[in-house]
């Protein structure tokens, strides 16, 4: 019982970690309907980024991460101002492209300047535990990022419900045309967005970094991740992507206590179908036409 009590504490706390990973695409693919194939090697990027600043230039990971997020801004709003700006009206295949081809560049440089080996941040609170009882253990890396996840989460969701700003991106998302021609330039908000769902990947870049190891190639992995969180809790809700993420974590951790650590991946598959063939749209999205 204490085992499987563990297993829940530890899923639902890893779940927070992929709210994280996840809410910045299910904020591009709300706002833009785009599916940003990049999404996870951003991520990586920004570990590299911020791993580099924290350990050669600064020496303070908090300032790090600060300098990580302005040049993952600056980044992101040239990808959308040049590149996908000038292919998003021509519909979704040729954005996906752009995109797709943005992560083989990021992927391939990453491997040119630092290598393939395998990277980490430094962490004390990784080998912490919070809680450390003989049968109930918490890690103190696990809950700082089930909570700066929630945090993320719910800034998001301040930023998109409650400010003039997010007000225009609702709009957009609603009704390009109509917002349009109340004089919203929505080619710009949607270069707001991305720089909104890469600074959240900023933060989830630090986050990965401190918690496993990661080389460029790992991109494609929380790019995955990121598709199970928003599928199960539904494009587009910023909510859902918390719950989703929970819910895969709490699968994921359980399965491997019931059939094994090999099952843990293929276990948030199989509940990732079907939650698709029960609500396609996902948990929490609302179905569109």
């Amino acid at each position: 019982m204490y085992i499987i009590i563990q297993s829940v504490i530890t899923g639902i706390l890893l779940g927070g970690l992929y709210a994280v990973i996840g809410v910045g695409m299910s904020l591009v693919f709300g706002i833009m309907r785009l599916t940003n194939i990049a999404h996870g090697d951003l991520m990586i990027l920004a570990s590299y980024f911020t791993m580099l600043f924290a350990m050669e230039i600064v020496g303070n990971v908090f300032l790090a991460l600060l300098i990580t997020i302005v040049l993952m801004l600056i980044l992101s709003f040239l990808i959308q101002t040049f590149l996908v700006n000038r292919v998003i009206d021509k519909g979704p295949e040729p954005s996906l492209l752009v995109m797709f081809g943005v992560s083989i560049i990021i992927r391939n440089a990453l491997i040119l300047i630092f290598g393939a080996n395998n990277r980490t941040i430094p962490n004390p609170l990784s080998t912490t535990n919070i809680l450390n009882s003989p049968n109930i253990s918490i890690s103190g890396g696990y809950l700082v990022n089930f909570i700066v996840g929630v945090a993320v989460v719910l800034v998001l969701m301040f930023i998109i419900q409650k400010t003039y700003f997010g007000m225009s991106i609702r709009a957009t998302a609603s009704n390009r045309m109509g917002a349009e021609l109340l004089g919203v330039n929505t080619k710009r908000i949607f270069a707001y967005t991305l720089c909104l769902a890469v600074a959240t990947a900023s933060i989830a870049g630090l986050l990965i970094g401190q918690t496993f190891v990661f080389y460029p190639s790992t991109g494609p992995q929380y790019l995955i991740t990121a598709f199970g969180v928003v599928v199960i809790g539904g494009m587009g809700s910023l909510g859902g992507t918390l719950v989703g993420g929970i819910l895969l974590g709490l699968v994921q951790l359980l399965s491997a206590h019931f059939f094994g650590t090999g099952w843990q991946t293929i276990a948030g598959y199989v509940f990732m179908l079907v939650i698709l063939t029960i609500r396609p749209q996902g948990i929490f999205a609302k179905a569109r036409r």
